[in-house]
């Protein structure tokens, strides 16, 4: 039987820029394998504005940190060496790459064009606040370090159709290029009447030229790279028709076994759901509402009614399609998408992606091994490693929900008899102390279960019925099993595979 799977977004936005994040993978690749983690998405590995570059402000597609550009050869993250290198170590390991893709836009143009724009109003892009005008924009692209290397394509104005600064006034705003067919496409989110344009010089994905430009690089960075899948971003700002048309290339491409996963950053179900129906459910999403609910948990305690947590979330309706998570880079503090779960929910709410049968669950980084930046925080090894060990070791079979109190709710997994001694009872609680009283199976009686998180110190013995009462501590979560040894002392527990597989998660 195969095990769960887990993903780790080995990231954090304010990771140091010192060039060594590649080689801190590849080093580190064996101990996430023993950590029960199976997959791991990286930053974006293309050229940026600056060695400090994130990776989100792209500017050429093709510098994976190989060419002296922007005054650096690596990027903020290493050399493409060194990349590459840790993408093989991660494989060695049994651990699947995921690269971050940023298609939406680029930035930090090599030369200024002069060229016509309409402004419009920023809160609603569809309406228009100025005549044509004529503008100096940062739009040429020339990539004078890499020359034609692995592609000619030069990029200039007609490429895009928004951009955000005018050089000859100095003014920022949010300009919209005129020209032939140029307009804001209109298979993107509604928000701000249309949000095609998110920043810097945005990229017009109604121009035949950039569509096969940009599949012809897809294709190009997966065999380059010889990566597992691909996360896409800020993917609501893009045309829904192109991001299908990329997803089915790549996998045609790298096969069927090649992973996509999308950033569609909204709250909103139905907006995610109209999304995949377009997409025909080739990518899965991150699942946005969960955490937003989440969130709010965190922020509104006992008086969030936790029997909700999983009403109007993507892991409820598409549990197939949904990637669960509690932050990412974008929503720790100071960052574009500010929703930081609050550090004593912050072990409930990994609870409740790591334990449950739906949905890929992805752990942030920052949330194990720290953030930095002007609000940093510190890890929570303690706090996750026992949930990812139970993950992998305990969270199978028949799922049970006791979501019957606002306050304190629990699931049991009965187990499954290919891995010996699973089966796990969770109980959390946003209020006082609490307690459930959960059935995991007669076959399970006369058993001494424990808390794994240590959260709590006792032993509860499972009754004739299969019945027990599952006590947890006030505004903490507790997640029971039975930890079954054989006769050597040792646990009958399957060890982790060395094979990539990104068949199930």
């Amino acid at each position: 039987m195969k095990r769960n799977h887990t993903m780790l977004q080995f990231f954090e936005w304010h990771v140091e820029a010192d060039g060594s994040h590649w080689n801190r993978l590849k080093e580190m690749a064996p101990e996430l394998k023993r950590l029960k983690i199976d997959s791991v998405w990286i930053p974006p590995v293309t050229k940026g504005q600056s060695d400090q570059d994130t990776g989100y402000g792209v500017y050429d597609l093709y510098d994976l940190g190989e060419f002296d550009q922007k005054g650096t050869v690596r990027t903020k993250y290493g050399t493409k060496q060194e990349l590459l290198d840790a993408i093989a170590a991660c494989q060695e390991n049994g651990l699947c790459v995921y690269a971050d893709l940023v298609m939406n836009h680029k930035a930090g143009a090599d030369e200024k064009e002069l060229f016509k724009v309409i402004e419009v109003d920023q809160h609603d892009r569809t309406e228009e606040i100025s005549e044509p005008f004529d503008i100096e924009g940062w739009t040429k692209f020339t990539f004078p370090g890499r020359g034609e290397k692995y592609s000619a394509f030069k990029w200039d104005f007609g490429h895009f159709n928004g951009t955000d600064y005018d050089a000859k006034e100095d003014r920022t705003g949010v300009f919209k290029i005129v020209g032939e067919h140029k307009d804001w496409n209109e298979n993107v989110d509604d928000e701000f009447g249309n949000y095609d344009y998110l920043m810097f010089a945005n990229i017009d994905y109604s121009h035949p030229g950039v569509r096969e430009e940009m599949i012809r690089w897809g294709k190009w960075l997966g065999n380059t790279l010889g990566c597992d899948g691909y996360r896409l971003d800020a993917i609501k700002h893009i045309n829904h028709e192109f991001v299908k048309e990329f997803a089915t290339e790549m996998i045609k491409e790298r096969g069927e076994d090649f992973y996509i996963v999308g950033e569609f950053w909204k709250s909103d179900l139905a907006a995610c759901q109209a999304f995949l129906d377009t997409l025909d459910y080739r990518i899965d999403l991150f699942d946005v509402s969960l955490h937003y609910k989440l969130h709010a948990a965190s922020k509104e305690g006992r008086e969030f009614d936790l029997s909700t947590i999983f009403q109007d979330t993507l892991v409820s309706s598409h549990p197939s399609n949904a990637v669960t998570f509690v932050d990412n880079h974008d929503s720790q503090p100071h960052e574009a998408l500010e929703s930081w779960i609050e550090d004593w929910f912050k072990q409930s709410a990994y609870a409740l992606i790591l334990l449950r049968e739906e949905g890929y669950p992805c752990v942030f980084y920052g949330d194990y091994f720290g953030i930095g930046g002007p609000a940093p925080a510190e890890g929570k090894k303690a706090d996750i490693d026992p949930l990812l060990e139970a993950r992998y070791h305990k969270a199978y079979g028949t799922q049970e929900d006791y979501f019957d109190h606002p306050n304190t709710v629990g699931w049991v997994r009965r187990g499954v008899e290919e891995i010996e001694h699973s089966g796990i009872a969770v109980v959390i609680s946003n209020g006082d102390n609490g307690e459930k009283r959960m059935c995991v199976g007669e076959n399970r009686a006369g058993e001494q279960w424990t808390d794994l998180t240590g959260n709590r110190q006792e032993q509860i013995t499972i009754g004739e019925d299969g019945f027990a009462v599952f006590p947890v501590n006030g505004g903490s979560v507790s997640v029971w099993a039975y930890a079954g040894e054989d006769s050597n002392g040792h646990h009958q527990d399957e060890q982790a595979s060395g094979t990539c597989d990104n068949t199930e998660q």
